[in-house]
């Protein structure tokens, strides 16, 4: 018996080693596949989840980094931040845009253009790389219609000379900055530079099959077991000028989620969380200095103010728009002490145009909702002029409490010797002087409060008199 269960302790100690080291055994052996997925803008979350992903990969020695996009675009600082990260991993990273349906717009574009491997499933597609500024129109674009009998042609134009190149400054720096940036990629991963500048000029499309006869990207492959197979035996450079031959056949597919600093960032650096973060700060603080010692709303808007100017740091700011709702914040509140009513119709406009004017960029996602800033503004266009306005009331109404709450109280004199006795007020039995001289169960009024003793005098005609 005891043997039976020596063997069977054994055979389970047996199992339980194979199982922890069988995940072990393919990362040792290189047949570790890691899947990385952006869905959605790309924005300061994504850039943290890439670089933490990145980092485990290499700690883990994986075969490969399968980077699943799909995204319309996003802010151009953490496209940045994601394409370093890219570029200087010592695992090689293949940008996959997935599944069918999706797509790698903007800056997904670039981004695939970093990878080693660029691959589409199909029914996917890639481009319009343009970069979008507020004021002007998309570079590459006619800024307006024709007229038909060619009266828009300026003095001095050639037939010749294209109407696509941008005209303003701005516009045509960020531009030809943006084309440089891709075609340095499409030479370093020996790809389509001339489509690459199309796309970023001209906001040019492709689909999987068309981007793959462009040369544009490397594969085209329907789900990730095909993806894994093809990419089985390849060559390529990763940093410091290394190459390395992928054996990704039976490769252990494993995705990594989220940690908790990118799942935090990708919440508060949402422009409209971000926006109303800042605003219940704000009058989280407003509201504690009115009411000094209510602690909650100072503790709440303290921490509120600086996660939100924390997520605002992250984001591409117009600090001419912060400083207008400011301005408009500070507006309502001087409204709530002395209504003018022009003054809060001023603060409810710069608010509302400093809200709109915030965040500079026009990437997909990084935009605030019409219905944030209607109802922030009218919510807190009611809290200035409804709870601050109550509190200016309460401090100016007399007080409820202590000496000056009891003063011109009715009192009853319940019995008097001399210039002293005692009387009843406010539903209790007081020690009393006075001046005059009272008979008990007449009714005279408090004048103050000494050391727990009233002192009363005889009610004014009409507010007392003797019972």
């Amino acid at each position: 018996m005891q043997t039976m269960k020596a063997a069977l302790v054994a055979a389970i100690g047996v199992v339980a080693l194979i199982c922890c080291l069988l995940p072990s055994s393919a990362e040792e052996n290189g047949r570790l596949a890691l899947v990385v997925s952006i869905d959605g803008a790309i924005g300061p979350a994504s850039a943290s989840y890439v670089k933490e992903a990145l980092a485990k990969a290499s700690e883990r020695r994986a075969e490969v980094v399968l980077l699943r996009l799909n995204t319309p675009g996003g802010l151009n600082s953490s496209m940045r931040e994601i394409i370093a990260d890219v570029l200087a991993s010592p695992i090689p990273v293949v940008g996959y845009v997935a599944p069918s349906g999706a797509h790698a717009a903007s800056a997904g574009t670039y981004i695939l253009y970093a990878t080693h491997i660029a691959v589409m499933a199909p029914g996917t597609n890639i481009g319009a790389a343009t970069p979008v500024q507020i004021g002007g129109p998309l570079p590459g674009l006619p800024s307006g219609p024709a007229d038909k009998g060619g009266k828009d042609k300026k003095d001095g134009d050639q037939p010749g000379e294209s109407k696509d190149q941008p005209k303003d400054a701005m516009t045509a720096k960020a531009t030809n900055d943006a084309v440089a940036f891709i075609r340095s990629l499409a030479e370093l991963r020996n790809r389509n530079a001339d489509w690459g500048e199309k796309a970023v000029r001209e906001a040019a499309t492709l689909s999987a099959n068309a981007a793959l006869e462009a040369h544009a990207i490397d594969l085209v492959a329907r789900d990730q077991a095909e993806l894994l197979r093809q990419l089985d035996g390849r060559v390529v450079e990763v940093a410091g000028g290394k190459t390395q031959r992928l054996v990704t056949k039976d490769a252990v597919v494993e995705a990594i989620d989220p940690g908790s600093i990118s799942r935090f960032l990708a919440v508060i650096t949402d422009p409209n969380v971000a926006f109303i973060l800042l605003m219940v700060g704000i009058y989280g603080l407003i509201f504690e200095f009115m009411s000094p010692g209510a602690v909650a709303p100072g503790v709440v808007g303290a921490i509120c103010l600086l996660i939100g100017l924390y997520a605002l740091n992250l984001l591409p700011i117009n600090y001419a728009g912060l400083a207008l709702m400011l301005v408009g914040l500070v507006l309502l509140t001087i409204e709530a002490f002395n209504p003018t009513v022009v003054i809060g119709l001023g603060g409810i406009i710069a608010f509302v145009l400093g809200a709109l004017m915030l965040f500079r960029g026009e990437a997909p996602g990084y935009h605030l909702s019409w219905w944030v800033i209607g109802i922030t503004a009218a919510v807190f266009a009611g809290f200035a002029l409804v709870v601050l306005g109550s509190l200016r009331r309460v401090g100016r109404a007399p007080a409820l409490v202590g000496a000056q709450a009891m003063r011109g109280l009715p009192a009853e004199v319940l019995d008097w010797n001399g210039n002293e006795g005692h009387v009843f007020a406010h539903g209790e039995r007081w020690q009393a002087r006075g001046a005059e001289t009272f008979k008990p169960g007449e009714t005279a009024e408090v004048a103050n409060v000494v050391d727990l003793t009233l002192l009363i005098r005889r009610a004014p005609t009409g507010e007392g008199g003797t019972s």
